[in-house]
């Protein structure tokens, strides 16, 4: 056997074995193959449409809320005709309190839960989780009401809601 012969059977060629024994290139042969398949069944994740702004728009509008903004600001006597009938969540807060995890998962029936509030102190009447008056608690036909005892001004309601 001659000295080349014995040289090429030590170092075979070149190329880099993937841990499946196939070779790097294909490998990436593969890749290729299924990178194209993607885009051909449409899998391939499509770039978002990018559009231009409209500047005139943009400084009608800005012109629209700065006017706006200044008409509020100089009424005290906001239009509630356009917000009249829509629907609003409204809740009766009688005190609050925070507990770890831990102790959240120890209440079961029975269990005392303190608050942060003293007996007989007024309620919080909450419209949409913004604080809009105060009452104390009554029953009406067997069921609890709240009797409003200090109320904020209609239009201060409507800036609070925004």
């Amino acid at each position: 056997m001659s000295e080349e012969e014995f040289e090429s059977q030590e170092n075979p060629p070149e190329e880099e074995q993937n841990p499946e024994g196939g070779s790097e290139e294909s490998l990436e042969d593969v890749w290729g193959e299924a990178l194209a398949e993607q885009a051909e069944s449409g899998q391939a994740e499509e770039a978002p449409e990018i559009t231009r702004a409209d500047y005139e728009t943009l400084e009608q509008e800005g012109d629209q809320r700065q006017a706006l903004q200044t008409r509020e600001e100089g009424e005290d006597n906001v239009n509630l005709d356009v917000i009249l009938d829509i629907p609003v969540t409204i809740s009766m807060e009688i005190g609050r309190t925070r507990l770890s995890i831990r102790n959240l998962l120890q209440l079961n029936q029975g269990s005392v839960v303190e608050l942060d509030r003293l007996a007989g102190e007024p309620m919080d009447v909450l419209v949409n989780g913004t604080l809009i008056a105060h009452g104390e608690v009554v029953v009406v036909n067997d069921k609890f009401g709240i009797r409003l005892t200090d109320v904020i001004s209609p239009a201060e309601r409507v800036r609070r809601l925004r």
